[in-house]
């Protein structure tokens, strides 16, 4: 799952007396200045064989990818906020786009920690929302609600094109994208191309009910690098790719790298070919849904729109999408014509969707006035 909420996990806070337990949450008196004690790296540094090569490591490291933070507080001779001791963990997701907010779960147990080539990956039990998966610092999903963001960002782009019969995932090592895809009996070829092969490693092992998406037959895995995996693709292979490791379209974007990729994803898509992916929230201050729009339809000459649902773990609890369509058979994203409503077969999944249906598809597409009416400066 993508990073969307653009988020970057707070501080670790912590110095004083620390002694850790092995479920990830630490008892001790400490101050709010930021720096691990040399006790606390002694008394929790160890490392564990996972299988496969993945390394569960816990230590400092692994409580500085979350805040311990208290119920209570006091002040000592320095001022500083002093926290008293057997304070439970929690987890403080604080995004950078989003300043002076931050999203808190309390930690019930460390479940994964591990670190590849290319990814930091943390997992943690949370008291309400499931297990949490934290992606080099980002939270990426949450248990409680990722089919939310799964089945909209898939059934979306295939619900709304008649007899796809093949699909392009980038990113989306979970397997809830493919999940989902499993469920559209007109595709023949659903293919993902996954940098880093712990990330889809660790689902298999700690989220099963996700990653059986990679059960389905007709999907074949590429690891590698995605931008250059679209670059050996022949054009006009695919009916629908689906960006699932990319920037969120909207203020954090990178314009310039973000042209060149999305260029080459309009040249691997068919005539009336469709695009999913993840958009920032429309409650970001600097969000302006015509700037948007109009970036994409630089490259994607056929219908372009913004979607947007409501997902509780992310940032402001929303997240966007931006759907586009190269020219060719026209695409009307609001009307879903390859309806999955009542349809028997699930695919590789247990049963049909909690979240989409025919109503909230053509719901995502409803903005509020706000945002109609916010104007770009340019």
């Amino acid at each position: 799952m993508a990073k969307v909420n653009g988020g970057v996990s707070a501080e670790f806070m912590a110095k004083g007396n620390c002694n850790g337990h092995g479920n990830g949450v630490v008892s001790t008196e400490f101050k709010a200045n930021g720096k691990v004690s040399g006790e606390l790296h002694a008394n929790l540094h160890r490392k564990e064989k996972m299988g496969d090569g993945v390394v569960l490591e816990h230590g400092n490291n692994i409580f500085s990818s979350f805040s311990l933070l208290p119920f209570e507080t006091e002040n000592d001779s320095n001022g500083d906020a002093c926290f008293s001791s057997e304070i439970p963990g929690w987890y403080a997701d604080a995004p950078p786009l989003w300043p002076g907010e931050a999203h808190v779960y309390k930690v019930e147990k460390v479940l994964f920690q591990g670190k590849s080539e290319y990814h930091d990956l943390f997992i943690f039990e949370s008291a309400t929302a499931g297990k949490i998966v934290i992606l080099d610092g980002y939270l990426q999903l949450s248990e409680k609600d990722e089919f939310v963001y799964q089945e909209m960002m898939t059934h979306l782009a295939l619900c709304s094109i008649p007899n796809p019969k093949k699909v392009l995932l980038i990113g989306g090592g979970d397997g809830g994208i493919l999940r989902e895809a499993s469920r559209h009996s007109s595709l023949e070829q659903i293919d993902i191309c996954e940098i880093d092969k712990m990330v889809i490693d660790v689902y298999k092992q700690f989220f099963p009910d996700i990653a059986v998406g990679f059960e389905d037959p007709r999907v074949s895995v590429y690891i590698g690098d995605g931008v250059e995996f679209l670059k050996s693709v022949p054009q006009a292979t695919y009916d629908a790719i689906i960006l699932d490791a990319f920037h969120v379209m909207g203020p954090g974007a990178q314009e310039v790298a973000d042209k060149h990729f999305l260029e080459s994803v309009a040249r691997a898509l068919r005539p009336g070919g469709v695009l999913s992916s993840p958009a920032e929230s429309m409650w970001h201050k600097n969000f302006i849904l015509e700037d948007i729009i109009a970036d994409c339809r630089k490259i994607f000459k056929g219908s372009v729109n913004y979607a947007w649902t409501t997902v509780p773990a992310y940032s402001s609890g929303v997240v966007g999408f931006m759907l586009c369509a190269t020219e060719g058979a026209p695409v009307d994203f609001k009307n879903p014509i390859n309806p999955i409503d009542g349809v028997p077969n699930h695919g590789v999944t247990k049963g049909p969707p909690k979240f989409y249906n025919s109503e909230v598809h053509t719901a995502a597409f409803c903005l509020p006035s706000f945002v109609k009416g916010r104007r770009s400066k340019n």
